[in-house]
């Protein structure tokens, strides 16, 4: 008959062969659905990474109006029809990946123009075409408060084999008329690459953990 401190031992062995198993299903789980996000604040020198249509926008580093920092960027509208300023891509992407992506905006209109809100694009053809086109993905049917800064965001899921997506600044307003945008946000799944104004062209999210991991072990 086993002793009483053998039965003891082979408990704990059984409990924490359950534990380990468990926190590897767990930890599985959490990088399944990792997420990593990537942020633009027009501190630099860049402004957008292209518009729709040609010449239809200015873009415009200020000092005023700002969210956050010591700059923002302005858009002004020069085309008749809706222009789109290209703010962010994402690529690497397939059916069932999760975008989010959101900016502060700032108008002081209420119910009228001007106004922006934030659009999407998909782009199968990413990173070699950055104009390219293939339908819309749909965004935020709302046009803000006019009231000063306040934030939009939209979320869009990758279906019918999508494999990039684009990210605009839409403006609606008449000719001359100016709006502007600060502190976007974008999160994306893991593997996937983000490019915004001042970024590198693909900064994967791989790429982003390992420089986080390094920063850490430094300390």
């Amino acid at each position: 008959m086993p002793r009483e401190d053998q039965l003891y031992d082979n408990l704990e062995k059984t409990v924490m062969k359950k534990l380990l198993v468990l926190s590897g299903a767990l930890l599985m789980a959490g990088g399944a659905g990792a997420i990593e996000t990537l942020d633009c604040d027009w501190e630099g020198t860049e402004t957008v990474l292209g518009m729709f249509p040609d010449a239809g926008l200015t873009a415009t580093l200020v000092g005023d109006p700002i969210h956050g920092g010591t700059q923002s960027l302005e858009l002004e509208r020069l085309a008749a029809s809706t222009p789109q300023a290209y703010i962010g891509f994402v690529w690497g992407l397939q059916d069932g990946d999760v975008v989010t992506a959101g900016y502060w905006r700032y108008d002081v209109s209420p119910d009228a123009a001007p106004s922006t809100r934030i659009w999407g694009h998909w782009n199968d053809d990413l990173p070699a075409d950055l104009t390219g086109y293939n339908g819309s993905a749909g965004g935020n049917s709302d046009y803000g408060t006019g009231e000063g800064w306040d934030y939009t965001e939209y979320t869009w899921t990758v279906v019918d084999g999508h494999t990039g997506l684009g990210i605009e600044a839409r403006i609606y307003s008449n000719p001359g008329d100016i709006v502007w945008i600060d502190d976007l946000h974008i999160e994306a799944p893991d593997g996937a690459c983000v490019m915004v104004p001042g970024q590198n062209p693909c900064v994967g999210v791989q790429e982003i953990s390992w420089s986080k991991m390094k920063a850490n072990n430094s300390h």
